[in-house]
């Protein structure tokens, strides 16, 4: 198969921050390492923006998360947390992130969605429709819809790599070699 990624394409980059960090919680009970993810996906070309959606539940932690982010050069855009009279909760950017994309295509050639939601499914199909956009999707595989990786142009699965693409602690790392991650397979903290 011939590559598709060109030096002069020009590049946006969505990030479902909620996805992925709960994709990694829940999967290897570590952090994202944002600054890899950006670096590998993409490829020496042109990033025209690079967004994360993120949730502000008001904690201190959380906003060097947030400074974090914007000091790698990625745009954050934050929502805070609804909780409603029944004590539920809802937090999610899934509106606001498809409806970037669609506006910043025209001046697009590939986007990159980082998020497994099957949600996106839609999003992928209108972009490559409607704009002719090359439409990358971004997510560890176990935890990603079938149905978004079939219909994106390419599916890159961060679990193929995890030393890469988290952030263990030493008790994580002890963990995760049980899970048959070599020992030798050193994480990249950033």
């Amino acid at each position: 198969m011939e590559n598709l990624k060109h030096k002069g394409q020009r590049v946006g980059i969505f990030i479902d921050t909620q996805n992925l960090y709960h994709g990694a919680k829940n999967l290897y009970r570590s952090k994202v390492n944002f600054q890899n993810i950006i670096n590998d996906i993409l490829f020496e070309r042109n990033l025209i923006r690079a967004i994360a959606y993120v949730i502000n539940t008001d904690s201190a932690p959380e906003q060097n998360f947030f400074d974090a982010l914007e000091k790698i050069g990625i745009e954050t855009k934050i929502k805070d947390i609804q909780i409603f009279s029944s004590g539920s909760k809802k937090a999610d950017w899934d509106v606001g992130l498809a409806i970037d994309a669609i506006r910043m295509a025209p001046k697009l050639d590939v986007v990159i969605i980082a998020s497994g939601d099957g949600d996106f499914v839609h999003l992928v199909q209108y972009l490559q429709g409607t704009y002719g956009c090359r439409v990358e999707v971004v997510a560890f595989g176990q935890s990603a819809s079938s149905m978004v990786k079939e219909y994106a142009d390419e599916f890159i699965d961060l679990s193929e790599n995890p030393s890469r693409y988290l952030i263990f602690n030493k008790i994580n790392t002890r963990n995760n070699k049980k899970k048959n991650i070599s020992k030798f397979d050193k994480p990249d903290i950033k």
